[in-house]
């Protein structure tokens, strides 16, 4: 195994920042030695009163373990020259699914969805023979580079689960809308499952080309005083806050907070309200009974909702997204369906597109620095009915009225649909 020496940050030169979340900043840096690119990952230390944080001894230890093309590699362990700073170097990606979600004009082909699903699903089913569960798959956490190839990458919450069902594992993990119905019913044994509910939800967002399960969070909607105190009883990480979504920068959401409630609502609307006969297991969960009583009976609408996409891609959706774990398809599984293995296959990752570096954190900052821009030029401009003004004002009006933010299939609405979206009908759900 590769020895990891304690060499200076100073080995590298920062250009940008590209990255930001609970635990660090990321940058890109190039090396002084050979000029090749790499992720500078800035470990937190403020507030540590044991010194290392637990989370990047457990990050770094579960990296050294795994060794897969739809990994991240970590490269090494650098120290700034005072030792105030660690930062763990990877290989440099250029892109996140997040990112390059956000980019206008970007319209994502079948066979691409096939490939980065594909290679999803394999580091995933690698890191589940592992024994490792990642705990926050999202577009975020999803790195491509200019070759077509996407790795798994934050593994600050991941876990061994060789032994998940003999401890309590803590159900405070994975960004809210990509979080499964069993973790926001309070379970705290739980395996590979919960990593692929999240990655269905990011299949069912290629093909819908918008976000399927995202919560607009009101203040008075929580988990019930009790079951938060139980919730937080094992010292649970929080989750990174607000979460994250493939199309979170198009839309500009800006969530307040995050319901727990509130979001298994929109799942039971999807997925309908569960009952003991889909789900044997479902009462034995710990917050369940304060629940489940609270919630009207929803009738499952997956079949409708995605009625446009092929009955293969249809038929993995059902699975990814079955409410009982015990029958949720596994990473395996999911490789082996049909939706993998008929026309148009998946392209190979070297035959995809080539695209300008897009990461979500740029992508959010340009949108940002766009929207004040507009602000800046709305505020400036003349009162209407002030001669030519009022014209450019109309102009501007107009324009914003007719941008197709309503289309799938339009890449300004998020670009990342499949060919055979169309724009929604009065009829459908939100």
């Amino acid at each position: 195994m590769r020895s990891y020496s304690a060499r200076s940050v100073e080995a590298y030169e920062k250009i940008e920042q590209v990255g930001e979340g609970t635990y660090g900043e990321v940058f890109m840096a190039r090396s002084r030695d050979d000029s090749s690119l790499v992720a500078l990952k800035k470990v937190k230390l403020e507030g540590e009163r044991e010194g290392f944080p637990i989370t990047a001894i457990r990050e770094i230890k579960i990296l050294k373990s795994l060794n897969h093309d739809n990994v991240i590699n970590m490269k090494e362990i650098v120290t700034s020259k005072n030792k105030s700073s660690i930062y763990m170097v990877f290989e440099y990606m250029d892109h996140d699914l997040t990112g390059l979600a956000g980019r206008e004009g970007i319209k994502f082909s079948i066979p691409q969805i096939k490939c980065y699903m594909q290679q999803l699903l394999t580091g995933l089913n690698y890191c589940h023979l592992n024994n490792i569960l990642h705990r926050d798959i999202k577009g975020a956490n999803l790195l491509i580079d200019n070759n077509g190839v996407l790795k798994l990458a934050d593994f600050g919450l991941a876990r061994s689960c060789a032994l998940e069902n003999s401890r309590a594992l803590t159900n405070r993990v994975i960004t809210l809308w990509y979080r499964p119905p069993e973790l926001l019913l309070g379970t705290q044994a739980y395996g590979p499952a919960v990593d692929t509910w999240s990655a269905g939800c990011i299949f069912a967002e290629l093909l819908l080309g918008k976000p399927i399960l995202q919560v607009r969070v009101s203040s008075d909607a929580r988990l019930p005083r009790r079951a938060k105190a139980r919730g937080r009883a094992s010292n649970s990480p929080r989750v990174p806050n607000p979460p994250s979504s493939l199309f979170l920068g198009f839309f500009f959401l800006k969530p307040q907070g995050k319901s727990e409630t509130e979001q298994l609502d929109l799942i039971f609307k999807l997925c309908g309200t569960p009952s003991a006969e889909d789900w044997p297991g479902l009462h034995s969960l710990p917050w369940a009974k304060t629940i489940l009583p609270t919630k009207k009976a929803y009738p499952r609408r997956v079949q409708e909702v995605f009625r446009r996409a092929p009955p293969s891609a249809r038929r993995l959706v059902e699975r990814f997204l079955t409410l009982d774990p015990e029958k949720r398809v596994t990473a395996r599984d999911a490789l082996d369906s049909d939706y993998f293995w008929e026309e148009p296959l998946p392209c190979k990752p070297g035959d995809l597109p080539k695209y300008e570096p897009s990461h979500e954190f740029q992508t959010r900052k340009r949108k940002q620095e766009a929207s004040r821009a507009q602000e800046e030029r709305a505020r400036r401009a003349p009162a209407p009915g002030a001669g030519a003004g009022y014209g450019a004002a109309a102009k501007y009006a107009g324009y914003r009225a007719a941008a197709p933010l309503g289309s799938w299939a339009a890449p300004a609405a998020g670009g990342m649909t499949a060919s055979w979206a169309q724009p929604k009908k009065k009829d459908e759900a939100e």
